[in-house]
């Protein structure tokens, strides 16, 4: 291979390594670095691929209504049919001839009775788009939830960092006190060991806190349906509100049983089978049905002109047809029965939404009220444990505290500081989505 060759090469694979390049930035050029709340939910509406599949499914109802709508028209067939024949003229068979022939025409059929059969299933269909619609909204709220959820694992895992390093900083110091006392003779090896002993195992738990927050992270990007690549952070609101007031329960069921979207959704389903019903009835009745076509044809005759046989051969014919069902071995009977039990099991299948729909609502407001009892308790909790601690640190500075009594404090500061920051992350996720029934959208 010639070097020019080679070079000519060697620039096509760097430019299209740069077109690649070009393409990728573009395509991520768009996406953040870092997301609040409301960026992620939007972008999860518009690009989560469950729902990308439930707009679809969507779309394709729009089409089964068009061509349910299509079936009041009449329809238009073409056929056109042309032949050749080889045969020899004389007996001897000397002599090659070939023959041609050909016949043209249009047809079509219009239905015009069938029964209530067309316009019933016109209107199921349409329902059968308004279902569609209610399957997306429902699924955009349940990715809501779980999208709320994820970021705010990650708030609590930032907050976990921020402490956990707020106890490395102290325990370093800790040490270097207790280093310096035993140093001038007042402290005995013992304590030093128990001081490094507690860094290692806040230095551990700040890495465990760090993981989490990573793992977190991933769990929202996969949600989010974000590129591995990507650089992901979320957005620390200033504050976080854990103590609102919690709408009544009553109102909130009430609310629900008449917005929710998989309401919405099984009572179309009542309907939908409704109008399967009325379909299967209509086999009962008779159907009508106009037809109409024109056609000609021609044959090859060395005699006779082909345009004058078109002429002379050219026909027209219209006519009713109707199809009345005498006997169709029970198939009408059955399916007016199978309608009825679709009626009877989509009754059933609202009666259980709107049950599971009523005790999620009663769970969440349950689950609301405990969690702010539980943030209440867990605020006078750090409050004390936090002053105790304080003055054990105090102590431990002049050498006037038990280690054993420190250490005892000191745990119970740190289990008080976890349960705060769990109860108030768990204390606004729970009025949120018990908010999120009334029809409030989540918001930090």
């Amino acid at each position: 291979m010639s070097q020019l060759t080679i070079k000519s090469l060697l620039f096509l694979f760097l430019g299209l390594s740069c077109i690649k390049g070009f393409s990728q930035d573009k395509t991520n050029e768009n996406i953040p670095a870092v997301w609040d709340l409301a960026t992620c939910l939007q972008y999860a509406r518009k690009n989560n691929i469950q729902l990308k599949t439930l707009r679809l499914t969507t779309a394709s109802t729009k089409q089964d209504k068009l061509l349910a709508k299509s079936a009041l028209l009449p329809d238009l067939y073409g056929s056109a049919s042309q032949s050749f024949n080889h045969y020899n003229l004389n007996t001897n068979g000397s002599t090659n001839a070939i023959n041609s022939s050909g016949a043209y025409g249009l047809s079509s059929a219009w239905t015009l009775y069938k029964g209530g059969y067309l316009q019933t299933d016109i209107k199921q269909k349409g329902l059968a788009v308004q279902s569609a619609n209610y399957a997306v909204l429902t699924s955009e709220n349940d990715i809501t939830l779980q999208i709320t959820q994820a970021y705010l694992n990650i708030l609590v895992d930032k907050e976990s960092i921020i402490y956990n390093q707020d106890l490395v900083k102290t325990s370093i110091a800790q040490l270097g006190q207790t280093q310096n006392r035993f140093n001038a003779g007042s402290a005995a090896k013992k304590d030093v060991a128990q001081f490094q002993a507690q860094l290692a195992g806040d230095r551990y738990n700040l890495t465990a806190a760090e993981n989490a927050e990573r793992q977190d992270k991933i769990a929202l990007k996969q949600l989010l349906q974000l590129p591995a690549t990507n650089d992901f952070d979320v957005v620390k609101p200033d504050t976080v509100i854990s103590d609102q007031p919690i709408p009544n329960l009553q109102t909130v069921q009430q609310y629900a049983l008449q917005n929710r979207p998989e309401i919405k959704n099984a009572e179309l389903g009542v309907r939908i089978s409704g109008y399967d019903l009325d379909k299967a009835k209509s086999g009962y009745l008779p159907t009508l049905t106009l037809g109409a076509g024109i056609g000609t044809s021609y044959a090859h005759d060395p005699t006779y002109n082909a345009f004058r046989q078109f002429d002379n051969n050219f026909y027209q014919q219209a006519g009713l047809t109707l199809s009345v069902p005498v006997f169709t071995k029970r198939q009408n009977k059955t399916n007016v029965a199978k309608a009825k039990i679709e009626i009877e099991q989509a009754e059933l299948a609202l009666e259980n939404s709107k049950t599971t729909l009523a005790l999620t609502t009663e769970k969440a407001y349950i689950t609301a009220q405990n969690s702010q009892n539980q943030f209440i308790s867990a605020i006078e909790q750090l409050k004390y444990n936090t002053e105790v601690y304080r003055i054990a640190s105090q102590e431990l500075k002049i050498g006037a505290v038990n280690l054993v009594n420190f250490y005892q404090q000191r745990n119970l500061y740190v289990q008080a500081m976890q349960s705060y920051i769990q109860a108030k992350y768990n204390a606004a996720l729970a009025a949120r989505i018990y908010e999120f029934y009334l029809g409030i959208p989540i918001k930090l």
